[in-house]
């Protein structure tokens, strides 16, 4: 049991790892494409703001770890853990290497539905909390348009009849502390659902009785996070900070504050989001708000796509998993 407990640990950070090079490279995209920050130094501040921001709360753990499933009554949980994790991975890399901004957390909260469901059944799954965080995951964009675009428009009649060499000269400034404050949120978010996660499989192999974070657990997924964002993810990079809208630094620094607000109000409801699709949303939020035809819908048209199949696709994966980890 050891074993399959040190081996989950393990693919957990491998997963935060890809997050990391995955979901933040959204994170610091705006701040990229205005060049307000090199690339080498966004990721660097994108690398310290997620660890930080990992390391300050654990509610979405306990929601992702807890509501999913309870761990004292899912056979085989260390198994079921394995497998979501496996699947998610899977999904991750497959997803990177074409470019396509699809969710880390979305593949994780599939890959972990999946898994309870191959091991014990569509009973298996706590409805109501599994309803409450989809909840959430469909929500947090709609909110990060809909804010994205009053923040633009805002600011539009704020600044707009200034020098626009004068605002953007402003704004890439700020934009500095907006990508920061961005990471730090994705932190916050994104690296507690691994530490649910784990602590899932602590409590299925009777390693430990609540949904108590272990500080162990939480520096560890912090570090790998913080690891992997400083390995940069050049391809989502290019697809969220070119292909939505061409950004200038008002617009980034608008999408920027957004999805910061949006991020940080779920994380103190305890809910997990996608900062994939929060993001991408607040910046297309702030585009159509600027110039509604300056969007490239088609990309969001691929965004969406990702969002609706990485939940199910890699539950598949990961139920097909546990099918035959326990024949």
């Amino acid at each position: 049991m050891l074993a399959v407990i040190v081996l989950i640990v393990i693919l957990g950070l491998v997963f935060d790892f890809t997050n990391g090079f995955h979901d933040t490279a959204n994170a610091i995209a705006t701040s990229v494409s205005t060049r307000a920050l090199s690339p080498r130094a966004a990721v660097l501040l994108a690398g310290a703001m997620n660890l930080i921001g990992a390391m300050t709360f654990t509610g979405v753990a306990k929601t992702i770890g807890g509501k999913i499933a309870d761990p004292l009554k899912i056979p085989h949980g260390t198994v079921v853990v394995l497998c979501a994790l496996v699947a998610a991975i899977f999904w991750n890399l497959f997803t990177w290497y074409f470019g396509i901004p699809s969710s880390s957390s979305h593949a994780l909260i599939g890959g972990l539905t999946g898994a309870v469901i191959g091991a014990a059944g569509f009973h298996a799954v706590d409805l109501a909390g599994f309803t409450s965080i989809i909840e959430a995951l469909i929500t947090s964009p709609i909110c990060a348009f809909v804010l994205g675009f009053a923040v633009m428009l805002a600011f539009r009649g704020a600044f707009g009849w200034r020098s626009p060499h004068r605002v953007n000269r402003v704004f890439r400034v700020l934009q500095v502390f907006s990508a920061a404050a961005q990471a730090f949120m994705h932190g916050t978010n994104d690296s507690q659902k691994t530490m649910g996660v784990i602590t899932f499989a602590l409590i299925a192999g009777g390693y430990q009785h609540t949904m108590h974070v272990p500080l162990w657990v939480k520096t560890l997924c912090a570090v790998a996070m913080g690891l992997g964002t400083a390995s940069g993810g050049w391809r989502i990079i290019k697809t969220v900070g070119s292909k939505i809208i061409k950004i200038e630094p008002i617009n980034g620094f608008a999408s920027d504050l957004t999805s910061s607000i949006i991020i940080f109000g779920f994380t103190l409801f305890k809910l997990p989001v996608s900062s994939t699709h929060v993001i991408s949303s607040a910046i297309m939020g702030s585009g159509a708000a600027k110039r509604a035809r300056g969007v490239h819908w088609n990309v969001a048209g691929r965004i969406l796509v990702a969002w609706l199949v990485t939940i199910p696709m890699s539950g598949l994966i990961a139920a097909a998993l546990t099918k035959l980890a326990l024949v």
